[in-house]
């Protein structure tokens, strides 16, 4: 097993991005950390420019590879992009774009996630501590599929466009989503522990639990006759079938309480 701890140093501009693809499991398989280089703002960096960098033990694969980031990462982007195997711990916040692509391995962030968590992730599992921003597990600007495999699970709140385009996986909110959560879903599952608004809107397929309310359900969404009980919750909820602005749709939303948009 290989350990590798890499510690943000302290900048004199803390908010300027860093493009840090290549802190993957995948990268410190081999000990040439002077060929790992990552981007800040428009300038290439060495690693060991923005981390300290502490390496023990030796590792044959990438699911032999942990990874822990401390110190200030809320603008540290793409974290864990493409990974395959292995884990990544992040003592506190994350920046956009992490686990992007990702088809295997663990991300946990015990803090806060930015925007495009687990953007069009294949597989593995994200675990964070904290909240999520926007786009957590969709596709980015103009993708048509999102999330494909795996699962992300918020203990905290998530923002707007929760798994917007997803295909497949599964997301896991146990608080509060924004507006929009499961928008052009075409399958997965998303349950959002407390409320929701919005959701559903435009899906095709998939289905999307929310055990607290569903605010401004869309009109185009059918409500089912009677309470269906799901196995995991052992409680009634209201079923509706949508979006019927699309032909056949299989979408389902499951709600415990809701409110029709008018």
């Amino acid at each position: 097993m290989k350990t590798v701890r890499l510690k943000r140093k302290e900048i004199k501009n803390p908010y300027l991005p860093v493009e840090a693809e290549r802190i993957t499991t995948e990268t410190f398989l081999g000990d040439e950390l002077q060929d790992i280089s990552i981007w800040s703002g428009n300038q290439e960096k060495r690693l060991e420019d923005l981390f300290t960098v502490d390496t023990e033990g030796n590792a044959e694969t990438a699911e032999d590879v942990h990874i822990i980031l401390s110190g200030d990462c809320s603008k540290v982007k793409r974290i864990g992009e493409y990974m395959t195997g292995g884990k990544i711990t992040v003592e506190g916040d994350i920046g956009m774009h992490c686990g992007n692509f990702m088809s295997g391995g663990v991300i946990e962030i015990k803090g806060n996630a930015d925007s495009w968590l687990g953007r069009e992730m294949r597989g593995g599992e994200i675990i964070c501590r904290g909240n999520a921003a926007l786009y957590c597990g969709s596709g980015y600007r103009g993708e048509k599929k999102g999330m494909r495999g795996g699962l992300i699970h918020i203990y905290g709140d998530a923002g707007d466009f929760l798994g917007e385009t997803l295909w497949g996986g599964k997301i896991i909110v146990d608080g509060n989503a924004g507006n929009m959560p499961g928008a052009e879903m075409q399958g997965g599952e998303i349950i959002i522990g407390k409320d929701a608004e919005i959701p559903g809107a435009n899906m095709k397929d998939g289905v999307c639990i929310i055990c607290g309310t569903a605010f401004d359900i869309l009109p185009t969404f059918m409500l089912e006759e009677g309470k269906k009980n799901i196995d995991e919750f052992k409680t009634g909820f209201f079923e509706f079938s949508g979006d019927h602005a699309n032909r056949k749709p299989k979408g389902r939303i499951y709600a415990k309480d809701y409110r029709i948009h008018e």
